[in-house]
């Protein structure tokens, strides 16, 4: 039998159930991919892109990511299921922080200074997404305005860099920009879902959660102890001035399902932005798209 293949999602809970040996214990053969592919698939930019340039989390799941199980934004991973890229996991979801956020000495100080300024997220990723719902009940529709800068790293570096005046950011790298000294402007947080290969075994999956679950009571007892394993997903460059000491536990996986409601609200507002053309037509439903125990 092949091993069981996991992409990380830039989140603490699989590096500590490898260091417990949770995965070993519940039986579990597996290995980690590096990375999900998202570097591939996306260009850094401060400028407008063409359109066939942009790339983001959906792509990476429509083009096959190398993995049996690893995550996205629900968002994401509900409209990749519904279109056959793979099914949701629903027994489970995460909750991750995430905020929009900005240079220390901007000018922008409230939300409102956010109308009609450009926040730099990721196409079809969790950041565009979350941007959206955090602003739609403050700002107008139209003074939303987005910049498709790519994914969550190469936003990071341009933040960072003062390239562009605020960027959504999740997790690991929302920390490191506070530790930098980067203002949050609006909490975005949002929720995470798992998506799993049509060819997956189902026992693995109830295995690796199992083993998650661990480790998830690991973190919450005591977060500190692991929040080292940032710099495992961080590019090189970010390690020396990290100082994960000070970093939070970053997202929650919550042992509860991603019910038929969920799944169907995330779909009609999703289409109530045309953020795919396509809309919903021809796409699945919530049976033939969820796993469920």
């Amino acid at each position: 039998m092949s091993k069981f293949i996991i992409g990380p999602h830039m989140r603490l809970q699989e590096w500590v159930a490898e260091e417990k040996g949770y995965f070993t214990a519940e039986g579990l053969d597996y290995e980690f991919l590096e990375s999900t592919g998202f570097s591939k698939l996306a260009v850094k930019s401060s400028a407008e892109l063409p359109k066939d340039q942009i790339r983001g989390a959906y792509q990476s799941i429509e083009q096959g990511r190398t993995c049996d199980i690893s995550s996205a934004c629900h968002w994401t991973v509900n409209m990749a299921a519904a279109a056959g890229h793979g099914r949701v996991w629903g027994n489970a979801y995460s909750v991750t922080p995430a905020g929009i956020y900005t240079a220390p000495d901007s000018g922008i100080r409230t939300v409102e200074d956010l109308a009609n300024v450009p926040v730099t997220v990721g196409w079809q990723s969790g950041s565009h997404y979350t941007t959206i719902q955090a602003l739609e009940s403050i700002l107008q529709r139209e003074q939303i305005k987005l910049h498709f800068g790519g994914m969550i790293f190469q936003r990071l570096e341009l933040l960072v860099d003062h390239e562009v005046p605020v960027a959504t950011l999740f997790g690991g790298c929302g920390y490191f920009a506070e530790q930098m000294g980067f203002r949050k402007v609006l909490d975005c947080t949002f929720m995470t879902a798992a998506i799993v290969r049509n060819d997956a075994d189902e026992e693995d999956v109830e295995k690796y959660f199992r083993a998650l679950k661990h480790a998830q009571d690991d973190i919450d007892f005591h977060h500190q102890k692991y929040t080292h394993y940032y710099k495992k997903e961080f590019p090189a460059r970010f390690h020396e001035v990290m100082d994960t000491r000070i970093f939070g536990p970053g997202e929650r996986i919550v042992f509860a399902p991603y019910t038929k409601e969920m799944y169907e609200k995330t779909q009609k507002w999703v289409e109530s932005w045309d953020i795919f053309e396509e809309g919903l037509k021809d796409r699945k439903g919530y049976e033939e798209s969820v796993v469920k125990a």
